[in-house]
């Protein structure tokens, strides 16, 4: 064993804390950093050498210390238990998104909903029982028959523009994963490249890992360990990055809500086009929204006006006007979507007030001011099946829809938590875990230069008396 060999063991400890110094700086650097983990050198102890000379043996302790590498505190099983919890939060999010919209389309209760419309339509008709010759109240009718079409035609275009709005997004999101997907496959060639030369990747996977949980809240997707510090992400089963190849998603499908009816909106993989599965993420709660939530809706919605043209027209024919003639239509009769339902009776005196025909002494027609027939159509809104209650039964429904979204994505909300809480143990900076190994690498440090001075005065000492 060299004489010398003091210095060398001295000297190994001297770099190996310090590079113990510059991790803890780093990550002190960082504690606020978003999305940075905690790093840790590994020091392991330089042992003799392991080849037996022919004259010589070592009787050393070692070779003093090295720093092997600088590893990063990452947990995979939490990050894919984090990346499945966020996935589900943002589909639940956009799900929440949607029934809150309808909510506020529909108004109700309010002065401007259609459950109003409905009151004061079947008042009017109630007012013109009472007077069956006011031109004003038979006025009246038209204009609030108007009033619910109106309503209902509106009600439909503001969830056509909703549909629309969710169809753009869904179109952004795409590009917005093929942009992220790309960015992922490119750090993982660049990291495969560094973790082969020996060169420090931690930044860069932090940074990567990053865009993986974008992929989750976008998508749901999940990653998997690759080789050479690489990850794959997968989606619904087929990956969508390995390695530094990736794939992209197209969305296919209606562009428009009347053409909803040709098809239902997907994502699609480019390669092979096969629709990709997305059970969760904004993408998985937008394709509900597109193809379940708002078109069964408007279905009801239709259900309603069906109610409302079918039931109103019927009791008209059953009247007679002023002319003494049978009721014609009040509303178009194939007009029975709440896109197309409109008014066809625009003559206040041929609205059918009347229960029975008035006839003069020769048989012909005269004015009827008996207003039975508008009584009756004014108590539709009791009836069994009324356009009233089968409204009140889809708010119904909308509300209690609306509310069991919002109780799981507070649930998942919690859960969300829980999972960053538990990465956030496993990866983040604890400031105080810091202190301490800055303290110990510090002693270390200063106790490694004290033996180097030491055993450089031994030597002094001993070739000085050799002299």
């Amino acid at each position: 064993m060299s004489t010398f060999s003091g210095l060398s063991i001295a000297l190994s400890s001297l770099y190996a804390q310090r590079r113990g110094l510059d991790v803890t700086g780093q990550n002190v650097a960082n504690a606020n950093t978003d999305g940075y983990s905690r790093q840790r050198v590994l020091l392991e102890s330089v042992g003799g050498p392991q080849t037996p000379a022919m004259w010589s043996t070592w009787s050393g302790a070692g070779s003093g210390v090295r720093a092997a590498d600088v590893e990063r505190i990452r947990d995979m099983f939490l990050e894919q238990r984090a990346q499945a919890e966020h996935g589900e939060q943002s589909r639940l999010d956009t799900q929440q998104t949607t029934f809150s919209r309808l909510e506020q389309l529909f108004d109700e209760p309010g002065d401007l909903g259609l459950a109003q419309a409905f009151g004061d339509f079947w008042n009017s008709w109630h007012d013109l029982a009472n007077a069956p010759g006011d031109m004003a109240a038979r006025k009246q009718v038209l204009q609030r028959a108007s009033a619910v079409t109106d309503t209902l035609n509106g009600a439909y275009t503001q969830v056509a523009t909703e549909w629309s709005g969710a169809r753009d997004q869904l179109s952004a999101l795409a590009h917005e994963v093929n942009a992220t997907a790309a960015s992922v496959a490119q750090l993982n060639g660049t990291i495969a490249a560094a973790v082969q030369s020996g060169v420090p990747a931690n930044e860069l996977m932090d940074k990567r890992d990053q865009l993986v949980m974008r992929l989750s809240d976008l998508v749901g997707a999940t990653s998997r360990s690759g080789d050479s510090g690489t990850v794959d992400v997968y989606l619904g089963g087929t990956s969508l990055v390995r390695g530094n190849i990736y794939d992209t998603l197209n969305v296919t499908g209606p562009s428009d809500f009347q053409s909803l009816g040709s098809g239902s909106v997907s994502l699609e993989w480019a390669t092979g086009a096969f629709k990709a599965e997305t059970p969760s993420g904004q993408a998985g709660g937008l394709l509900t929204t597109l193809n379940d939530t708002l078109p069964r809706y408007v279905s009801r919605l239709d259900e309603v006006t069906n109610a409302l043209v079918t039931q109103v027209n019927t009791a008209h024919a059953a009247g007679y006007d002023l002319n003494g003639a049978a009721g014609q239509p009040l509303f178009d009769p194939a007009g029975t979507t709440a896109q197309n339902v409109r008014v066809v009776l625009f003559d206040a005196s041929l609205v059918a007030a009347s229960g029975t025909p008035s006839l003069d002494g020769s048989g012909n027609p005269v004015g009827n001011l008996d207003g039975s027939n508008a009584d009756l159509l004014g108590k539709i809104a009791t009836q069994t099946g009324s356009p009233d209650k089968v409204y009140r039964a889809m708010i119904v429904d909308l509300g209690v829809e609306s509310q069991g979204v919002t109780r799981r994505a507070e649930v998942q909300a919690s859960v969300v938590g829980q999972a960053d809480a538990d990465r956030e143990s496993q990866s983040g900076v604890n400031l105080d875990e810091e202190m301490v190994n800055m303290l110990a690498f510090q002693r270390a440090y200063e106790a490694a230069a004290r033996l180097m001075s030491t055993v450089d005065s031994t030597l002094e000492t001993l070739i000085n008396m050799a002299r």
